[in-house]
């Protein structure tokens, strides 16, 4: 059977006899040369094969390569990019790596046993779960199971050296805010510690400096003003520091009977207990 055809109405298989209903793609004579009588559009570039949905001249989907071997396939709109391809599976099986340039925004999970490259973001909204040597889910758990948080850059000053700290630890979700203070004796605190803090676990740590003062806290307002008093009555200048426990967050346990970081009972931030 020989294949004269036309592509219109998205993609459908039509013929000069549609209107009448009689499809005879047989009859060469009536149908006639699919190559000259199908609609001609050069902006697409298509130098070889490819597989149309088409509307009408100028507004239509490809899927094709673009040179003599069908190493690359691109889909592509005729007027450059698709805004938006919606795929309507339950299952999408990718055996090869998925290189993504843009942002991967997914609702549901993302189960990866391959390699997955982004040069953009990516947002879940559901959780993510890797599996293999060195996925990112074991390097969190790793990271939360080493004896001491260290964070290591190069050296700002020294070439060729590079720069490590440990963060400070200790048995409680705290914060801290700290200063310095002349000629004033009230300590404002950020507003944000009014739904961040427990106000009564607020502490403050006060350094006279450049001469000997009898300083310390005469009271703390409603969480937000630290009222500081010199026993002697003189001028205050000191630096301070003031500590707080976070009450947005559980209290931290900070002994807990298990075999790993699995067995932690209290709040799972990271949710390890599901990787």
């Amino acid at each position: 059977m020989t294949a004269p055809f036309d592509f219109k109405h998205f993609g459908t298989f039509t013929g000069p006899q549609s209107s009448g209903g009689s499809y005879n793609y047989d009859a060469l004579s009536k149908e006639g040369s699919w190559y000259t009588t199908s609609p001609t559009d050069l902006s697409f570039g298509l130098t070889d094969l490819a597989a149309i949905l088409f509307n009408v001249p100028g507004d239509y989907v490809g899927f094709y390569c673009n040179g003599v071997s069908t190493q690359l396939m691109t889909l592509a709109h005729s007027t450059g990019d698709i805004p938006t391809l919606q795929i309507k599976a339950i299952t999408t099986i990718f055996n090869g790596d998925a290189i993504v340039n843009g942002e991967v925004i997914t609702n549901g999970n993302i189960a990866a046993n391959g390699n997955i490259v982004a040069n953009g973001s990516i947002a879940a909204n559901g959780s993510l779960t890797l599996a293999g040597v060195g996925d990112a889910a074991t390097a969190i758990i790793q990271g939360k199971a080493l004896p001491a948080k260290p964070f290591d850059i190069p050296h700002p000053s020294k070439q060729g050296y590079r720069l490590r700290h440990v963060s400070l630890e200790g048995p409680e979700i705290g914060v801290y805010y700290r200063g310095k203070l002349e000629n004033e004796n009230v300590i404002t605190l950020p507003d944000y510690w009014d739904n961040l803090i427990d106000l009564e676990s607020i502490t403050v740590n006060l350094t006279p400096v450049g001469f000997y003062q009898e300083l310390f806290v005469e009271k703390i307002e409603w969480g937000k003003k630290v009222i500081i008093k010199n026993r002697e009555g003189g001028p205050i200048k000191c630096h301070y520091t003031i500590f707080a426990e976070r009450k947005d967050m559980d209290k931290l346990v900070v002994e807990y009977k298990g075999e790993s970081i699995k067995d932690y009972p209290g709040q799972d931030w990271l949710n390890l207990k599901g990787v």
